[in-house]
């Protein structure tokens, strides 16, 4: 066990033990991760690790060939989750198994309801979000364009963006030396973005809270001017 969770979870000891199958075996994950419900598997922390390794040599591939490939993984991994979700439908809502669970959609359909098309490109960047909003999509039967058009967009920001910050940071001296470090610092990046909608929910709950009890108090104190 690692810091990172266990040793086949951890990207860079997954990488080192695929060998010469390191990329094309990172870009099968990525497409997992993105429509196949395997929200355990190491999105962000492993296109970083992808990336790092490119500018160290490591892995012996173009850097815009990699980016090119991950990103294509991200997009077909979301359209085969949207229609895994489309073909369905609900049914998948009730399951509470080991990797889909019940609360996973709730989460994800609660993030959507906030950012609408937008969740489909910012939730790229949310563990589990990154997994759920595909099928949410499908089930709910957003319209099939503009759920590729943006689903495009994300993959490109996300696979490309995260792959090309791993290849200049990991030129840095600090971070090649500190690789798991800057691992955990992505991971917790990522989940800020539900954390923070997490508190913005809580204060929007807050806020209704006290306009319920403010009303029951105006209207007990009507009734008292009444009698």
């Amino acid at each position: 066990m690692n810091t990172l969770g266990p040793d086949w979870l951890d990207p860079q000891i997954l990488l080192e033990r695929l060998g010469p199958w390191a990329f094309w075996g990172s870009v099968g994950i990525v497409f997992a991760e993105c429509g196949l419900f395997t929200a355990f598997l190491p999105g962000d922390s492993l296109l970083f690790t992808v990336g790092l390794f490119i500018g160290n040599g490591t892995l012996p591939y173009n850097l815009a060939f990699a980016c090119l490939m991950l990103t294509i993984a991200a997009f077909l991994g979301n359209v085969v989750g949207y229609e895994i979700g489309r073909a369905i439908g609900t049914p998948l809502y009730q399951r509470e198994g080991r990797f889909i669970k019940r609360k996973y959609f709730e989460q994800t359909s609660a993030f959507f309801d906030t950012y609408g098309n937008r969740a489909l490109v910012l939730g790229r960047f949310v563990p589990i979000v990154r997994t759920f909003i595909t099928v949410v999509a499908g089930v709910t039967r957003m319209d099939r364009r503009r759920y590729l058009t943006y689903s495009a967009i994300g993959a490109v920001l996300w696979a490309t963006g995260v792959t090309l910050l791993g290849y200049y940071l990991g030129q840095i001296e600090f971070v090649k030396k500190n690789i798991e470090v800057a691992l955990l610092l992505i991971v917790f990046v990522s989940v800020l973005p539900m954390a923070f909608e997490y508190l913005a929910h809580r204060r929007r709950a807050n806020a209704m809270a006290a306009e319920v009890v403010d009303a029951v108090k105006d209207s007990a104190a009507l009734r008292e001017t009444d009698t």
